[in-house]
């Protein structure tokens, strides 16, 4: 859906993965990689007045691609707008050349990254005469240079846009510029302005917000409710915040929250994330929901410890043993990978020698990498996608003893879901620690 520009709502990714959730682990086969065209689904237009001339909007094109170990370059969108003749006129912009009738272009976007960015801004608006309800579509190809095979080609009818005539109000709130190294204790004023761009006034509006578990929101408003961070049960620990204003925005006019909305970084705050959106009162349905919601990503300066703590059992041959080793964050940081609900910590499992699992955890499967020794078990267990300070997860594992070994020693060893070590970890040290089967001391 995000490849096609329907986004679902700010908060989607802030739903909690719980502690069954799993991963594929598996050695990645032959490089390959895909290049896409980013579109919105849909696209509103105000109806053009009596007499007069609608405004234009912008429709933000680009195109991406998968694979990071790709360089691709030359990349060539074509924009075929034919299907829009007698709903909407568009303006093509400086890196579009359209052919003679002006309904097809090509547009050069150059480099074409990794992460979706706009390199096409088109604009398009109601043609004279287009009645309320009028609905035309604009339809996507596009290549570019690079990949396995030297050429990439965006999948056919993977994006288009559907332009519709409207009349209503159109709520917007800019976005705010992410901020990194915010000292907790640190107060923040988050910059939330509405802006009508519809033809008809909103009103009143609603406000709902999401604030993860480092931020308070300190301002409250008599017209909100709050529910707090711990209110959640397993999903992801966050203040929810809804709110109904009566203030009447014009077509045309920014209006302002009563007073500032002040956000307060706390003592266990890391990878922060305050997600608001707002949509007209009443029966009115906003006309281009695209700019209703924002997100800001608030990084703080702070540390959390993973940790991980092993064991010692001991068992005859033909036993079966219990082995429990233990995950803990020592904070002070919580740490919730929020935009993108992958698992905080892996924690890999390597059996001692001469025993075999017969039952484990739910959240642990059978896992292999390169460079493993197919003779030695291994699994790994996901943790849920947040850790709060002072976290801690068990994983008994019984394990049979095949055949005594002195001194068996299994590792177990913490890592992200990617990578492999926890940029925010001051003391790498206790990432990794021992399962040991019949010691001898």
């Amino acid at each position: 859906m995000l490849r096609r520009g329907a986004c679902a709502g700010a908060v989607g990714a802030l739903v909690a993965a719980g502690f069954g959730s799993g991963a594929a682990f598996a050695d990645e086969g032959a490089q390959s990689d895909q290049l896409w065209i980013q579109a919105p689904y849909e696209q509103a237009v105000t109806v053009a007045p009596d007499g007069g001339e609608a405004p234009y909007r912008s429709l933000a094109l680009g195109l991406y691609h998968d694979n990071a170990g790709f360089t691709v370059t030359g990349g060539r969108l074509t924009v075929d707008v034919s299907g829009l003749a007698g709903v909407a006129d568009v303006s093509w912009p400086a890196n579009c050349t359209p052919d003679d009738a002006g309904t097809v272009a090509v547009c050069d976007t150059g480099d074409v990254p990794t992460r979706y960015s706009a390199q096409v801004q088109l604009k398009v608006r109601a043609a004279a005469g287009a009645a309320v309800g009028a609905q035309g579509a604009v339809e996507y190809s596009a290549t570019a240079t690079g990949g396995p095979d030297g050429t990439l080609t965006a999948p056919e009818g993977s994006a288009e846009t559907f332009v519709t005539v409207g009349s209503g109000p159109d709520l917007g709130i800019s976005a705010p510029r992410d901020v990194t190294g915010v000292a907790p204790g640190t107060g923040l004023t988050v910059p939330f302005s509405v802006t009508n761009t519809g033809n008809e006034t909103a009103h009143g509006f609603s406000v709902r917000m999401w604030a993860t578990y480092g931020l308070d929101v300190v301002t409250r408003y008599p017209q909100c409710t709050y529910t707090g961070p711990d209110d959640g049960g397993e999903y992801t620990p966050m203040t929810y915040v809804t709110c109904s204003f009566d203030t009447d925005v014009a077509p045309g006019a920014t209006v302002e929250l009563p007073e500032p909305l002040r956000l307060a970084v706390t003592g266990h705050a890391l990878y922060e994330r305050f997600d608001y959106e707002v949509q007209p009162g009443g029966d009115a349905t906003d006309l281009d929901g695209s700019d209703n919601g924002r997100s800001w990503h608030i990084d703080a300066d702070n540390t959390a410890d993973f940790a991980v703590h092993g064991t010692e059992v001991s068992g005859a041959a033909g036993d079966t043993v219990t082995a429990t080793f233990r995950f803990a964050n020592r904070g002070p940081a919580w740490v919730g990978n929020v935009s993108s609900g992958d698992p905080v910590a892996v924690i890999d499992f390597y059996l001692p020698e001469g025993t075999t699992a017969i039952s484990v955890p739910d959240t642990c499967r059978t896992a292999w990498t390169s460079g493993d020794d197919p003779a030695v078990g291994h699994y790994a267990c996901t943790l849920p996608m947040w850790a709060k300070p002072d976290l801690k997860v068990t994983f008994p594992f019984r394990l049979r003893v095949d055949r005594v070994v002195p001194d068996a020693t299994g590792r177990v060893v913490a890592r992200p879901d990617s990578g492999t070590s926890f940029a925010f970890d001051p003391n790498g040290k206790n990432n990794s620690a021992t399962v040991v089967v019949n010691p001898s001391a």
